[in-house]
């Protein structure tokens, strides 16, 4: 009889410690390779967003170019986050024509296969914006592959941690 008390007592406990800790959403962190094309002009500006189904905005995840008086020229991000907003994101200085740069971002897995996609925006100063350089759909298989860009990026590599 003490013994199915203490029993019941220790999964009690068990239990109460798996109930009692805040839920905590894994986050996967996705290193990017980002590869621009040669092209005329000056570094590209990219944002970098988490959207739906239906291509809505959801979440910054990071913009290439640092001066913020440029960012209108992302015109769908721009209009997304408010002009009066800060950005959500971390931030580094722009690309220029055939470089690349690594970036990182972190994303919850919550996300992942359930429909949501990678949105990259894409400007150049006095040269054309281009909205969808990319739309990724956001799967496993997708964040650990490469995908061709349709404007000023040469190619997008994801790998997924």
């Amino acid at each position: 009889m003490k013994l199915n008390i203490a029993i019941s007592i220790f999964v009690s406990l068990v239990c109460l410690s798996f109930t009692s800790e805040p839920f905590q959403e894994k986050e996967l962190t996705v290193k990017c390779l980002v590869q621009t094309k040669k092209y005329a002009g000056e570094g590209a500006y990219i944002a970098i967003s988490l959207v739906d189904e239906a291509g809505n905005y959801q979440k910054t995840l990071y913009v290439i170019g640092d001066e913020e008086r440029w960012y209108d020229s992302l015109v769908n991000w721009y209009t997304s986050i408010g002009k009066d907003s800060d950005v959500d994101a971390i931030s580094g200085a722009t690309i220029t024509p055939g470089d690349r740069s690594v970036i990182a971002f972190k994303i919850a897995q919550t996300y992942v296969d359930k429909g949501y996609s990678i949105q990259v925006e894409s400007a150049v100063e006095h040269n054309k914006y281009y909205e969808n350089e990319l739309r990724i759909p956001l799967t496993t298989e997708n964040l650990n592959g490469s995908h061709e860009g349709t404007g000023y990026l040469r190619y997008v590599r994801f790998i997924m941690h």
